[in-house]
Parts: C-alpha cells; sequence; structure tokens
C-alpha cells in the first residue's frame, strides 16, 4: 500500500464525487437509480454538509471513495456514523484498500464518539458479505428496510390533516 491515502473530497471534486457513485451504480446493476447531479452533490455535500466524501488514493490517483453521515440511535442515545456508498475500482480490489476506508471510517466513529457504525449491503453481494463478516460486522437479519420514494413518497405526505 505504498503512497496510499485517504483524504476529505473537496468541492472542486464533486464531478469525481458523481463518477464514483455511477461507478458503484453500476456494480450494483442500479445505473438507472442514480438521479443525483454535481449540482445537488454539491449543495448537499459542500454547502448544507448533509454527508461526508472521502477518497483512497495511490499516488495521487482516486481508486475508491466512502461517502458517509451521522444518524441518531434513540436505543444507544448517541449519534452513529452511516456508510451510504464504499466503492474500490474493480482493478484495485484484493489489496486492503477497501479496508483501510472502513478502518478509516472506524476510527472516524471513534472520535465522532458514536455507539456504533452501519451500512447495507445487497444480498447477492458475496464478496462484500464474506469481507464484513471476516472483519466481526454482523448481518441484522431480523430487520427489513422500508423506503418512501417518488410518487409514494409525494402521495403519502399530501394525506396529512
Amino acid at each position: 500500500m505504498n503512497n496510499f491515502a485517504i483524504r476529505k473530497a473537496r468541492e472542486n471534486e464533486t464531478s469525481d464525487v458523481l463518477r464514483f457513485i455511477r461507478l458503484l451504480a453500476d456494480y450494483e446493476k442500479l445505473a438507472d437509480e442514480v438521479e443525483a447531479t454535481e449540482e445537488t452533490l454539491r449543495q448537499s455535500l459542500f454547502v448544507r454538509h448533509e454527508a461526508e466524501v472521502v477518497f483512497a488514493e495511490v499516488g495521487g490517483k482516486k481508486i475508491g471513495f466512502a461517502l458517509y453521515f451521522f444518524n441518531f440511535s434513540t436505543f444507544v442515545g448517541r449519534k452513529g456514523l452511516y456508510l451510504e456508498d464504499l466503492f474500490v475500482l474493480p482493478e484495485h480490489r484484493g489489496h486492503g484498500y477497501g479496508k483501510a476506508l472502513l478502518k478509516y471510517l472506524a476510527a472516524t466513529a471513534l472520535e465522532q464518539h458514536c455507539g456504533r457504525m452501519e451500512w447495507v449491503c445487497l444480498d447477492w453481494n458475496r464478496p462484500s458479505i464474506d469481507f464484513y463478516l471476516s472483519i466481526g460486522a454482523k448481518p441484522m437479519s431480523n430487520w427489513t428496510i422500508y423506503r418512501l420514494a417518488e410518487q409514494a413518497l409525494s402521495d403519502f405526505a399530501g394525506k396529512r390533516h
């Protein structure tokens, strides 16, 4: 891992953030779901600071990224770090860069006094699942994620009294 570094993204790198999001979406077979634009990301990440992005670099070349934000656990009574996206370019996998990104985020969670760090993984992504299990992560098998989006979100919100 010579010349390897992890650093926070800068506003002038918003196009790189979007590029990595699209690469991840392609990998997850969800490319048609990407609605983000450079401007929405710039506003969300660098103006409103709703999430953070870090890049993994080798020799100054971006080879991976992670996007995360802080949530809150009422059960723990403290904030948590929620990892939304983690992606390493295919040609750089297997060298410990993804693990290094996760360790960086785990250290960030501890520095920020988080009670936990969480993320989701697609059921078919066996290489990632095996990796997460190997570092001690536990699947939350009794929980189901629910989502309101687009028209369903609008329809439901419009039903206020």
